[in-house]
């Protein structure tokens, strides 16, 4: 596997081409919904004035375990590809390239307006291909993939202008 270019020497971020070398665009952090019987529990407690300290003891292993070193979860989008990466160094464990990407959906649930999170979706030959799920702002993100395939991805530009991803 080829090593990422080191960011700190590029001007913009992401705007190293991919046939020189691989460049992180975005990365981001799982919040606690993507644990949803966790966080159900947790907004439950929360909201309700003498129960959020216990729900915040509840949800705080949860929000600590993404960034322990042996469990750290993060998802990234570079200009090659989309991926989940864990561990201490980040390891893919599961990725799908920016030109297999069809379309990005955005899938909302009960807990998404009060983490402000969403699982994001990765259609790739009529199939999801990758879930995302907890992603913050997940709408950004979504923008950032399609924008990075767009950018990066020949000929998808030209086929997304005509039918642009998400709209029927």
């Amino acid at each position: 596997m080829p090593s990422m270019t080191d960011v700190r020497t590029q001007p913009v971020t992401g705007l190293t081409p991919p046939q020189v070398g691989e460049a992180l665009i975005r990365g981001a952090w799982p919040s606690v919904a993507a644990t949803p019987a966790v966080a159900r529990l947790g907004r439950a407690l929360i909201l309700s004035i003498i129960g959020a300290p216990l729900g915040w003891l509840v949800m705080a292993p949860f929000y600590f375990m993404k960034v322990l070193p042996f469990l750290a979860t993060r998802y990234t989008l570079t200009n090659r590809r989309v991926m989940i990466q864990r561990g201490l160094k980040p390891v893919p464990v599961q990725e799908v390239p920016l030109a297999d990407i069809e379309e990005v959906r955005v899938v909302k649930d009960d807990n998404s307006a009060f983490f402000r999170s969403a699982t994001l979706e990765l259609v790739s030959k009529g199939q999801v291909a990758l879930t995302l799920p907890g992603v913050p702002e997940p709408e950004a993100f979504r923008q950032a993939i399609l924008n990075a395939c767009m950018a990066w991805v020949p000929g998808k530009a030209a086929a997304w202008m005509a039918f642009p991803p998400g709209k029927k």
